[in-house]
């Protein structure tokens, strides 16, 4: 199976983060930051890239290809609505070595890929590609390339195709109809800001996943292979809190499918600008494992507000 724009993103990040020990280098100078910089933007021009935007393109070059920086360059400009900082993206890549151009991965024989565009998101795209991407109209086509190292500690560069095939703006709160709970919940309350606290209702915890929409938004349905933007906060069955997004002053991106299932099952098919509770049985949760301050057998219960997703 060819890998996702998210692995391929998050092993590109992880590599740029690795140092290959020993002394620091010596500071670089301004001047030769920006020599370096003029001479990776000159290298892309050796690599050709073919087929038209939004199609799987074929990359090639005069294998190895190298480069000292990242850098990045627009191929074909879009025609659609202006790309800002700040919004989901959902893109199509294709990646391959620069080493001999081995294919490393792509998403044209499935659906696009979403990203935030925010330095809160826990997985970004690197800020050439960025830089190169915000401002465009989408449709753009864009060549990004960077050295990285092989596990073999040979040096070599990774090369990436992207088209940005939407964009959506992110949400500052939930927005829909308001839905009446059904009875023997628990009752959540919002601050001012829109945090919410809840009452628990004290008992014994339902043993199936419960899904209550408490606003119903009326953006599209997020997907349970999609990305999404949200707002959330957890407690324990007793009502002890133990997560929110709130506290850290900014929403949270995540993949649908890299949470926990209670969250995989119980967000898909929520539209956009939804307020959700869930609460969790432990087999759709943690199970039988302590998970921080969460105990083995917990049943959970989290408000989400749903800001952007696909």
């Amino acid at each position: 199976m060819r890998r996702t724009a998210a692995a391929i993103i998050a092993a590109t990040l992880l590599l740029a983060g690795c140092s290959g020990g020993g002394d620091d280098p010596a500071p670089t100078s301004s001047a030769s930051s920006t020599a370096s910089a003029a001479d990776a933007q000159a290298a892309l021009e050796e690599i050709t890239v073919t087929g038209d935007p939004g199609t799987e393109p074929e990359i090639t070059a005069d294998w190895p290809f190298e480069i000292g920086a990242d850098a990045a360059k627009v191929l074909d400009a879009g025609d659609g609505a202006e790309i800002a900082d700040g919004q989901l993206v959902s893109l199509h890549l294709r990646a391959v070595s620069g080493t001999d151009g081995a294919d490393q991965g792509g998403t044209y024989s499935g659906d696009p890929q979403s990203y935030w565009l925010s330095d809160q998101s826990s997985s970004t795209l690197p800020e050439a590609l960025l830089n190169a991407v915000v401002g465009q109209q989408v449709g753009v086509r864009v060549l990004y390339a960077g050295p990285r190292t092989l596990d073999s500690g040979e040096a070599s560069s990774l090369i990436w195709v992207v088209d940005v095939m939407a964009t959506q703006d992110v949400l500052d709160a939930p927005s829909g109809e308001a839905v009446a709970p059904a009875e023997g919940l628990p009752t959540v309350t919002l601050a001012d800001d829109g945090e919410p606290s809840i009452t628990p209702t004290g008992g014994d915890a339902p043993t199936d996943l419960v899904v209550q929409p408490l606003i119903t938004g009326t953006g599209p349905e997020v997907t349970a292979t999609g990305t999404v933007v949200a707002n959330y906060s957890g407690w324990l069955w007793d009502g002890t809190s133990f997560d929110s997004s709130w506290s850290r002053g900014a929403p949270s991106s995540f993949g649908l499918n890299q949470v926990i299932p209670g969250w995989t099952q119980g967000l898909a098919g929520q539209p956009v600008g939804s307020q959700v509770l869930l609460i969790v049985p432990p087999d759709l949760g943690y199970g039988d494992q302590d998970n921080g301050s969460i105990p083995a057998g917990s049943t959970l219960i989290f408000v989400v507000d749903i800001l952007a997703g696909s």
